[in-house]
């Protein structure tokens, strides 16, 4: 991008340009650039001194810490001088930033001179810590005035809290409901009968039965009916379901304080994060693939929320699909060194993408899809697998864990198992009792209680009806998961009738799928070449199981981006790659929550009268829509919103289901550090909603600053920064070893303010938040005997030590797992590291109190702080040619769960296997089109910038100071568009090309061309993180004083706003119905010049 000019932006700061910038407003205290220690702060932080270089060596002077700059989370040594964050390097005991990391054991004086690599938005975060426009005082908007309008007062946190608890006419527009109206159900035996209730009225499929029950429900709690949201729906549960609390980047530890806050406390069910906006259809691919097989009641449960990605350092040949190593994807000091060095060892690699990323620009091969097709290309490639045989046929014969077992395999499938055919279509898996293989009959288990078992003609005895195989062209019953059962292995093709059923195998069925086209006619739908698909694949299966296909955003944020996600999956299911090196692995973490044997804390379970929420969730996610009261046996299809039987956290739903009320309304909306306003695709829809208090009565936010979404609360309590609090982190995928990382405060803001809860002084804080609420509202699990009697949680520390404690204590219950105890060293430099917190953020006697005063687990403790997390040695993370953290277990190449699930907006099934839908679908499955808008959008990111939150760091603006239109060069020149010209967006749903973010301005979405032939014809693309409107890029009032905004936070240019809203409900983005993904990449834009 050498040829345009980008915003200039000085990469250090002169005191001058610091004075400039700090100084933003006249007078007011409650932004962090006008407090006197807080500019000391940050001129130090920025000018550390002549003697800064003798600091950087002294373990004394280093905290190990989790970076959030982005969700990468590598593991940060932060280097303090006079207890400022000076700078900020990788942590050496962290396989994120060293590869090899060093040992676990090393001493920690010995790794103070050793650093891990980090990449420039993880070196920058000094500048998101000290960023003058941080909020040091809870805003109020001020009454009389409009969301959005920038105008604040400041209040005090005891009143804040006084008055979102309370209510009243709090902005001079009428009553507002408060907390307290909310907390409706407060005892946790009534709210558990009435979800008894609820459920036994879902459970009955007869509709007069269910009626019935409704009946005898209103009776039976006619006394507390006025506490239920509607008494003639008593399924969508109590008032307190009217609260609800969206985050958007929350990691573990705080994510457990919510479940306990919000679920536990509160008992409401709705509290979610931001799974949708990111690589949601990913996940909850992740999540069908391994629904787990029941043996009691002979279904599928849930599987996990979770995705699998390539051993990228031990791959002899990869295939990124949609995935952006050299920029993103978790991220590069992780896995580019592993990619870069497969190029120097002559390894191969191909990237499929419209857009040519530094990752492709280094590859073997660069496909450049047509945008959306990604499950074509991957059909066209298990054709040509099929067609030459090259999948890994014993492997995809194993039908259960015995035979896995038997042939040393560490995880098995689904491929071998019948699946009934109905009217030509997959349906459900045949099952042993309808073919006469087993017979029920009852018996009396050894707990004296009558049980149903099914007998087969030989006296096998299984505990609920089992799934087929064929064996030699006869049936076999067998139990999937029992390791003691007799070993199934069975045809993996098969298309036959048995009795009365038309029957296929799995396998059978994705082959079916990929024949459906000839691999011409697949290339054709890609846009790419026959030889292509041939090319690909044919490396692809030449490397046994060290070849592997990576995926990520990509493929996932289209409404097919489900379908997409399983077609790359089948792919590595047929080479049978699952949990070998090279191959296709998962990320493992040590339990924090205390839930193996023998851990000292098993904190969700220490908490007395916990309520247990029911009902509807406002997403529609938590039960199926056939099950309610709400359904409509003689109209029932389409609903008026969507339902989700599949995903959850449905971030791009949540507002507008508030703004239609769907199913009901939510009255109090808490968010945290949540961006949606921004991040969201069609977000002008989020912003006019939120913006309405008919809509949403009640908005409180908690962030660092006056941000893009936070500016249409009613409050805002300022928060700590990631380098200030607690958090636990978790892993990646990509990351073959056990590890667990350990966000920790690393430094305190000079005189942060401190606010009183349960009668002691804790950091203003989202953990001050919610327990000056649930100390208002004398919620469980909060104050004095949270945990217990005689076992508070007042301060964060209370809860959080407590999970350090069992990541220390390991999952043995002998204790054989456990770290070592610090010694006395250790324990020296971890007491004199942490000198200048005050006694709010660090007391060694508050801490060690909080783990029982153990001394022997209080060093161990240590140990583990000292070090940033706890970090399997990298010898240990394989065990000869397979990953030593295996997956394991079965993956679902057919999801009968899937199946099952009905797309409530069209009353069909959903499909339960691989399968090309094309993308670009509206609400109601039509296709969009958009004449006259000729260009597909797409997004990506930079290493400069993460979305929302890194526009107030100046040096990375240096390195790359605004965003652009990438565009092909066939395509400029049709519209005269030369590169560097200012050319503007627009779209179908906002053909204007503007943000209205509601303060009297209308944000044209223009920037600068880059005209480049790195992108597909027909293709456009903009990096995300730039045109920001608020996060200190214009100016607010508070208290009438006039907080003069940056205009360096202003450069263009950010277009998610003219991405294609739904033209069904007309209020959201285009969505992936079965997958839940907000959809940012199946949108068609005009480009002119501006």
């Amino acid at each position: 991008m050498t040829n345009v000019k980008p915003q200039q932006t000085k990469a250090s700061l002169s005191r001058r340009d610091f004075l400039k910038l700090s100084g933003i407003a006249g007078g007011t205290l409650a932004v962090l650039g006008n407090l006197p220690e807080g500019r000391a702060a940050i001129l130090k932080a920025l000018n550390p001194g002549e003697n800064a270089e003798f600091f950087e060596a002294k373990p004394e002077n280093q905290i190990y810490t989790v970076c959030l700059q982005c969700n990468t989370g590598c593991g940060i040594k932060v280097k303090l001088y006079e207890g400022i964050a000076a700078k900020i390097d990788g942590n050496p005991y962290s396989p994120w930033t060293l590869w090899p990391h060093i040992p676990y054991q090393t001493p920690v004086k010995e790794a103070a001179t050793t650093e891990g690599g980090l990449c420039p938005k993880g070196q920058s975060g000094i500048q998101s810590v000290y960023d003058p426009y941080r909020l040091v005082s809870v805003l109020k908007r001020k009454p009389g005035t409009k969301r959005g309008e920038g105008q604040w007062i400041t209040i005090s946190f005891e009143q804040a809290i006084e008055e979102i608890v309370n209510g009243g006419d709090l902005f001079g527009e009428g009553k507002v409901e408060g907390l307290k109206d909310l907390y409706a159900i407060r005892d946790p035996e009534l709210i558990k009968q009435m979800g008894d209730a609820v459920k036994a009225i879902w459970d009955e499929k007869d509709a007069e039965k269910k009626k019935e029950l409704v009946k005898k429900f209103q009776e039976d709690f006619k006394d507390h009916l006025d506490k239920l949201i509607d008494p003639e729906h008593p399924d969508l549960g109590p008032k307190n379901n009217q609260l609800a609390f969206v985050w958007g980047r929350m990691k573990s530890g705080r994510g457990d304080l919510v479940k306990r806050f919000f679920e536990q406390g509160f008992g409401t069910l709705n509290y979610n994060g931001h799974t949708t906006v990111c690589q949601g259809s990913l996940y909850f691919t992740g999540k069908q693939m391994s629904s787990r097989w029941n043996p009691q009641t002979g279904q599928f449960d849930s599987g996990d929320k979770f995705y699998w990605q390539a051993d990228t350092g031990n791959s002899e040949f990869v295939i990124y699909a949609g995935a952006n190593l050299y920029d993103a994807n978790y991220g590069p000091p992780q896995r580019v060194p592993k990619a870069t060095q497969a190029i120097v060892d002559g390894r191969k690699f191909a990237v499929i993408d419209p857009r040519l990323s530094k990752l492709a620009a280094r590859a073997w091969k660069w496909v450049p899809i047509k945008v959306g097709t990604d499950a074509a290309f991957a059909l066209g490639m298990i054709r040509w697998i099929f067609e030459n045989e090259r999948y890994n046929r014993a492997y995809l014969a194993i039908a259960n864990l015995a035979a896995a077992n038997a042939a040393g395999e560490p995880n098995y499938s689904n491929a071998a198992w019948l699946v009934k055919i109905k009217d030509g279509k997959p349906t459900t898996f045949l099952r042993a009792s309808e073919i006469g293989l087993v017979k029920a009959q009852q018996e009396v288990n050894a707990e004296g209680k009558e049980v149903t078992v099914y007998v087969a003609k030989d006296g096998t005895k299984f505990t609920c009806d089992v799934p087929v195989i064929l064996v030699e062209g006869k049936p076999f019953a067998f139990d999937p998961v029992d390791p003691e059962a007799a070993p199934a292995v069975g045809e993996v093709l098969v298309d036959t009738q048995i009795g009365e059923f038309a029957v296929k195998s799995s396998l059978q069925i994705l082959k079916e799928e990929a024949e459906k086209h000839t691999i011409a006619e697949w290339a054709e739908i890609c846009g790419v070449k026959e030889q292509d698909i041939i090319l690909l694949a044919h490396e692809f299966t030449s490397y046994g199981r060290k070849a592997v296909i990576d995926i990520h955003r990509g493929p996932s944020q289209h409404t097919n981006g489900f379908y997409n996600n399983n077609a790359y999956y089948a792919l590595n299911l047929l080479i049978g790659n699952f949990d070998y090196a090279g191959g296709t692995i998962k990320g493992t973490t040590y339990n924090r929550l205390g839930e193996k044997a023998g851990q000292p804390f098993p904190v969700d379970k220490m908490i007395q009268n916990a309520l247990k929420p029911f009902g509807i969730d406002i997403l529609r996610t938590k039960v199926a829509y056939e099950k309610t009261t709400l359904f409509n046996k003689e109209n029932p299809y389409p609903t008026k919103r969507p339902w989700f039987p599949i995903a959850s956290d449905v971030y791009q739903e949540d507002v507008p289901s508030m703004g239609d009320a769907y199913p009901y309304q939510i009255k109090v909306f808490i968010q945290y550090m949540n961006g949606m306003a921004y991040s969201l695709p069609a977000a002008q829809t989020v912003i006019d909603i939120l913006a309405d208090p008919k809509k949403i009565p009640l908005i409180i936010a908690s962030d660092i600053y006056v941000g893009e979404t936070s500016a249409y609360a009613d409050y805002i309590f300022p928060d700590l920064s990631y380098l200030e609090r607690w958090e636990f982190h978790g892993t990646h995928p990509s990351v073959p070893w056990k590890v667990e990382n350990v966000r920790q405060p690393a430094i305190s803001l000079p005189n942060w303010p401190t606010v009183k809860v349960f009668g002691e002084e804790i950091p203003l804080s989202f953990e001050a938040l919610l327990l000056g609420i649930a100390e208002k509202l004398n919620l469980a699990g909060f104050g004095k005997d949270a945990f217990g009697e005689g076992l508070p949680f007042i301060y964060p520390e209370d809860y959080y030590m407590k999970m350090v404690a069992n990541i220390a204590f390991g999952e043995k219950e002998d204790g054989s797992d456990a770290v070592p105890e610090a010694d006395e060293e250790e324990l020296r430099i971890f007491r004199e590291a942490r000198r200048f917190l005050p006694p709010s953020f660090y007391d060694e006697k508050r801490w060690k109190a909080a783990i029982g005063n153990d001394e022997s687990l209080w060093r161990r403790v240590v140990y583990v702080l000292n070090r940033g997390g706890r970090y399997q040695d990298f010898a240990k993370a394989y065990k000869g040619d397979q990953v030593a953290n295996k997956y394991g277990r079965l993956i679902n190449l057919y999801h009968e769960k899937t199946y099952k699930s009905i797309n409530t907006m069209t009353g069909e099934h959903m499909f339960g296997c691989a399968t090309y839908i094309p993308a670009g679908l509206d609400y109601a499955d039509q296709p969009i089109k958009d004449d006259g808008y000729d260009l597909h959008l797409i997004t990506y990111k930079t290493i400069t910038m993460t979305k929302s939150r890194t526009i107030s760091n100046y040096w990375l603006l240096a390195v790359m100071g605004e965003g652009y239109v990438v565009i092909n060069s066939e395509d400029a020149r049709k519209r005269g568009i030369k590169h560097g010209d200012l050319v503007r967006l627009s779209s179908a749903s906002n053909p204007e090309g503007i943000w209205d973010v509601k303060d009297g301005r209308k944000i044209p979405v223009v920037g600068k061309a880059y005209v480049t032939e790195g992108i597909r014809p027909g293709v456009v693309a903009f990096p995300l993180g730039f045109g920001h409107w608020a996060a200190g890029s214009s100016d607010i009032f508070i208290d009438g004083q006039l907080v003069k905004g940056d205009s360096r936070r202003a450069v263009p240019l950010h277009a998610n706003v003219v991405m294609r809203a739904d033209p069904v409900t007309k209020n959201v983005t285009l969505s992936d119905l079965v997958g839940g993904s907000a959809v940012f990449y199946d949108t068609q834009v005009k480009v002119e010049k501006a």
